[in-house]
C-alpha cells in the first residue's frame, strides 16, 4: 500500500512559521521534533514574562533586562531557524538557552532560596533533549544540567553569609515562587511528553490502519492467486522463484465443450456473449468447489477441470463423474444460467500428467500429457449431452455409475479408441425398491 501524501506546505516565511518549519518531505520523527521544540519555545517565552509580572505584583522590583534579553534570544533564534531551515543548529542553540539562562537569572537574583529554585527550569534542557534529539544525545545535556546545579550549589555554599546579609526577596515571595516554579516546570514537562506520546499514538493508529488495509489487500491478492493456481502451487510460487513442474501418476481430466457456440454467439453482441459464458462458467466453478476439484482454465467455450492434483477429493475420479452429471443437469434445468438453452459435450480421461506454471508474467497453471490430449479429443468427437470416458476412467467408475455400451471412435493421431458414455449414478438396492414401489 502506497503512503498517503501529506497536504502541501507553502514555501513562504509566514507559512513556515505557522507550520513550525515542517517540510512536506520530513519524516514523522523530525516533524514531531520540530513541533515539540516550537511548543517548548512558546511555553517558556510566555511563562517567563508571566513570572516577571507576578514578581512585580508581589512586590520585588526586579530588573526586566534579563527576561527581555531571554525573549529576544528565543525569538531571534526561532526566526533564524525559520529563515535558514537549519533545524540542527536551532535545537542545539535553543536547548542551550533553556539550560543556561535559568542559572544566569538565579545568579543575578541571589541563591537557590532567594531565586526560588529558578534553576529548576534548566531541567527542561535534558528533558527536551530526549524529545528533540533522542535518548542517546540527551545524556550530555543531563550531565551539563547536573554540573550547573553543582556549580550553583558551590557558589551558594561559599557565599551563604554574604547572601543572608543582603537578602532582597521576602521569604513569602520565595515560597510562592518555589511552588510556582515546581508546578510550571512539571506542567511544561508533562505537556511536552503528553503531546509527544499523543502524536506517536496518532501515527501508530495510522500505521495500524495502514497495516489493516495492507492485510486486506494481501488477502485479496491471496484470493486472486488461488483463483489462478492450486493452493500448494501458489505457496511454492510465493516462496521460491524456481520453475514449478510436477509429474502426477494418476489424474482425472475433464473437458466440457459448448455445442454450436460459434453459431449461437454470431447473433449476439459481445457483452451478451461474455455474460452468457460468465454465467455458465461461474456455475461450473461452484460445482468444482463443491466436488473438491481443481479448475484448470477456460479455452474459449471449453472448460477444463481436474481431480487428483490436491487432497480435497479422496475419490477424485468419481467426483469428476459426479461433476460432469451435475453440469449436464444444470444446463438442462436452470435456464437462468443457461438462457440460450445450450448443450455441452464432455470428455473424461484418467492417467499420468505433467502440471506446472508457464511463464513469468500473466502466468497460468496448465496440464500436459497424453491423458489431457485424450480427454480433449474424445470431447470434440462426442455427442451433445453425452459424457464420454476413456477405458481407464470406465474401469474405475463402472461399479458406481451406469454406462452405455462401449463405442469405438477414431481419434486423429491415436487411431481407433474405445469410449464409454456415462449415464449416471447406479441406484442401490433400497433406492431401486423404493422406485419400483412408487411406480
Amino acid at each position: 500500500m502506497s503512503r498517503i501524501p501529506d497536504p502541501p506546505i507553502n514555501d513562504t516565511f509566514i507559512e513556515r512559521l505557522r507550520s513550525a518549519g515542517i517540510e512536506a518531505s520530513d519524516p514523522f520523527e523530525l516533524r514531531l521534533n520540530k513541533a515539540l521544540l516550537m511548543l517548548a519555545t512558546g511555553l517558556i517565552s510566555v511563562t517567563s514574562m508571566l513570572w516577571l509580572t507576578i514578581y512585580w505584583v508581589l512586590g520585588p522590583q526586579l530588573s526586566s533586562t534579563l527576561p527581555f534579553v531571554f525573549q529576544l534570544l528565543l525569538v531571534a533564534n526561532m526566526l533564524l531557524y525559520i529563515g535558514t531551515r537549519n533545524f540542527n543548529f536551532f535545537r542545539i542553540t535553543q536547548t542551550a538557552l533553556f539550560l543556561f539562562m535559568p542559572f544566569v537569572v538565579q545568579w543575578t537574583i541571589g541563591n537557590f532560596i532567594t531565586a526560588s529554585g529558578i534553576s529548576l527550569w534548566g531541567l527542561l534542557a535534558p528533558v527536551g533533549a530526549v524529545l528533540f534529539f533522542g535518548v542517546g544525545e540527551s545524556v550530555a545535556w543531563f550531565f551539563a544540567w547536573c554540573f550547573m546545579i553543582a556549580l550553583s550549589g558551590m557558589f551558594d555554599f561559599l557565599l551563604a553569609d554574604a547572601a543572608s546579609a543582603t537578602l532582597a526577596v521576602p521569604v513569602r515571595t520565595s515560597v510562592v515562587f518555589f511552588a510556582l516554579n515546581f508546578i510550571a516546570v512539571s506542567t511544561i514537562v508533562y505537556s511536552l511528553l503528553h503531546y509527544s506520546i499523543q502524536e506517536k499514538q496518532k501515527i501508530q493508529a495510522k500505521f495500524d490502519d495502514a497495516h489493516r488495509l495492507l492485510e486486506i489487500e494481501q488477502q485479496r491478492a491471496e484470493r486472486l492467486l488461488l483463483n489462478i493456481l492450486p493452493e500448494p502451487v501458489a505457496t511454492r510460487l510465493k516462496n521460491s522463484d524456481q520453475t514449478i513442474a510436477d509429474g502426477y501418476a494418476d489424474v482425472s481430466v475433464m473437458f466440457a465443450d459448448i455445442v454450436n457456440f460459434t453459431q449461437v454467439a454470431a447473433n449476439m453482441a459481445p457483452n451478451q456473449v461474455f455474460a452468457m459464458l460468465n454465467r455458465i462458467f461461474s456455475a461450473f466453478d461452484d460445482l468444482a468447489g463443491q466436488h473438491g476439484l481443481e479448475k484448470i482454465k477456460t479455452i474459449g467455450d471449453a472448460y477444463m477441470v481436474a481431480g487428483g492434483l490436491n487432497d480435497d477429493a479422496a475419490d477424485y475420479t468419481a467426483a469428476i463423474g459426479d461433476m460432469a452429471i451435475s453440469m449436464r443437469e444444470l444446463l438442462h434445468r436452470d435456464f437462468m444460467v443457461n438462457q440460450a438453452h445450450l448443450e455441452i459435450r464432455i470428455g473424461i480421461g484418467t492417467g499420468p500428467v505433467v502440471a506446472g506454471v508457464v511463464g513469468k508474467k500473466k502466468f497460468i497453471y496448465d496440464l500436459w500429457g497424453d491423458t489431457v490430449n485424450i480427454a480433449s479429443r474424445i470431447t470434440a468427437e462426442g455427442v451433445p449431452g453425452m459424457i464420454q470416458c476413456d477405458t481407464v476412467t470406465y474401469h474405475r467408475l463402472q461399479h458406481l455409475f451406469d454406462f452405455h455400451e462401449p463405442q469405438t471412435i477414431y481419434l486423429k493421431g491415436k487411431g481407433n479408441m474405445t469410449v464409454y458414455r456415462l449415464i449416471g449414478r447406479k441406484l442401490d438396492a433400497a433406492t431401486e425398491a423404493e422406485t419400483e414401489t412408487g411406480a
